[in-house]
């Protein structure tokens, strides 16, 4: 039987996938699919990407039941955490989900994942907001990498230490680019977001 492994989030989880055949997109969720194909021929996995750019948690929570619960996955992959700051930088005017109101939602979310599915959890930290470890961006997503880290403990969750890798990059001060924008990963990015997600997943995979 297929195990079916569920990666929901924004643009970064999106990359494309509706323009895609397959319905993968072009991003981190591709690589994971080609690489678990191709390493374990005789395995069935069922890579399943239902990312939407723009998204932030309260996002997810209104498409959660369709997106996620109906599909009764047997691995759910969550990335999200940079619109929620993103949009407190560029578009102040808009309602704006605190860290306590990203906190309460998650719980939600994830509860939900526990009592309606079988579904192992995985969380990724959300990446980074510029290619600076200084930057704003990347100051203000510290709380939400600490509540992320603390719910994978709550829910019993993989963590996939996704930002920390990032800033582990930058301070190697190496000047090739991992993102387009600030934001968007290159190929370099969705590599190191695809890397460090199977270091921590892989072996719970077999």
């Amino acid at each position: 039987m297929a195990k079916k492994i569920l990666l929901i989030g924004d643009s970064i989880t999106d990359c494309g996938r509706r323009e895609d055949q397959e319905g993968l997109g072009y991003g981190y969720v591709r690589i994971l699919h080609d690489y678990l194909v191709t390493t374990y021929p005789y395995a069935d996995y069922q890579i399943v990407n239902t990312g939407i750019g723009g998204d932030r948690v309260t996002d997810l929570a209104a498409r959660w039941q369709t997106d996620v619960i109906d599909h009764q996955p047997d691995y759910v992959s969550i990335s999200i955490g940079i619109n929620d700051v993103w949009r407190q930088l560029d578009r102040p005017e808009i309602e704006q989900v605190t860290s306590e109101t990203f906190h309460q939602v998650y719980v939600k979310l994830l509860t939900q994942v526990k009592e309606e599915t079988n579904a192992q959890i995985v969380l990724m930290e959300p990446t980074i907001i510029e290619e600076d470890t200084e930057s704003t961006g990347n100051k203000m997503l510290k709380d939400y990498v600490e509540i992320i880290t603390n719910l994978a403990q709550q829910f019993d969750a993989t963590i996939v230490p996704t930002h920390q890798a990032f800033i582990k990059y930058l301070q190697a001060e190496n000047n090739y680019k991992l993102t387009t924008d600030g934001v968007h990963m290159n190929s370099a990015g969705n590599m190191l977001m695809a890397t460090t997600w199977l270091r921590a997943c892989e072996e719970r995979l077999k």
